[in-house]
């Protein structure tokens, strides 16, 4: 039998998570009618100049090889935006299996593209930053790869359980440029400045340790919950409530700059 502290803590656990995962659509929401529109309506008009509005080298005339997989990586990165946090939603996963099995297989199948193509840009087109920025979003690539694989292989095994938690892993790397964005401009939020980074250049120790904190921390915090999700401890439940209540804050501060700041202006 549960401790009545123990349940206490179960209901402010499930509140917190059910606060972050609506903060986490929401935003990811925002930022697919932002891709939306910068890049799939101005491909739709032919002004593929506009796609440089984020970054002066994402379309380079004459370069078809590098534009049609940058354009690829951004389509893809539409559907998986809309399509992640769709997944992890108990009563569709219910009442309607077939559209969950389906659109998961679309979001998987993408996750694998979404993440060959990320590794395109990175290594031979170029991206933002320099290598060693290149090498950790690489880290966060062959995690969706390996989620993604796993989710698969539980899923054909009926280990409905381990495909579920393999879900949750999944979502949390496919999120992971998308946290770097909240957060980047949660830190532009309260410092009003580029503290610990070049803006020019986009390096700097801050975007380093941004970019192992966006890729790793969601993988360690999603043990955490999973952990925690099958202890009695008040002290266990109360420490992760906590931790992903402040996370949950910061990240509705980081929304709003990046859709004010950001976003919405490029449009």
């Amino acid at each position: 039998m549960k401790s009545e502290k123990s349940k206490v803590a179960t209901v402010a656990m499930n509140l917190v998570v059910k606060s972050w995962f609506a903060v986490v659509f929401v935003g990811q929401i925002i930022f697919a009618y932002y891709i939306l529109m910068l890049y799939w309506k101005s491909a739709a008009q032919g002004d593929f100049e506009k796609w440089n509005t984020a970054t002066p080298h994402f379309y380079i005339k004459g370069d078809w090889i590098g534009n049609t997989v940058f354009g690829l990586h951004v389509g893809l990165a539409f559907i998986v935006t809309v399509l992640g946090p769709l997944q992890l939603i108990p009563s569709i996963r219910k009442r309607v299996p077939r559209v969950h099995r389906i659109s998961g297989r679309i979001y998987i199948l993408t996750a694998f593209i979404i993440s060959v193509a990320g590794l395109y840009l990175s290594w031979v087109k170029g991206s933002v930053g320099d290598r060693l920025g290149a090498a950790i979003i690489s880290v966060n690539a062959l995690i969706i790869i390996g989620c993604a694989y796993y989710a698969v292989k539980s899923a054909l095994k009926r280990k409905i359980d381990l495909h579920q938690r393999w879900a949750v892993h999944l979502f949390l790397a496919m999120s992971g440029v998308w946290y770097f964005r909240v957060f980047l401009m949660l830190w532009l939020a309260i410092f009003k400045a580029p503290v610990g980074f070049d803006p020019e250049t986009f390096t700097g120790p801050f975007l380093t340790t941004l970019g192992i904190m966006v890729y790793i921390f969601p993988q360690v915090m999603g043990l955490y919950y999973f952990q925690v999700k099958r202890s009695d401890s008040v002290v266990q439940k109360g420490g992760f409530t906590t931790i992903l209540a402040c996370i949950t804050i910061g990240m509705v501060i980081g929304i709003m700059s990046a859709t004010m700041g950001m976003w919405l202006p490029r449009l």
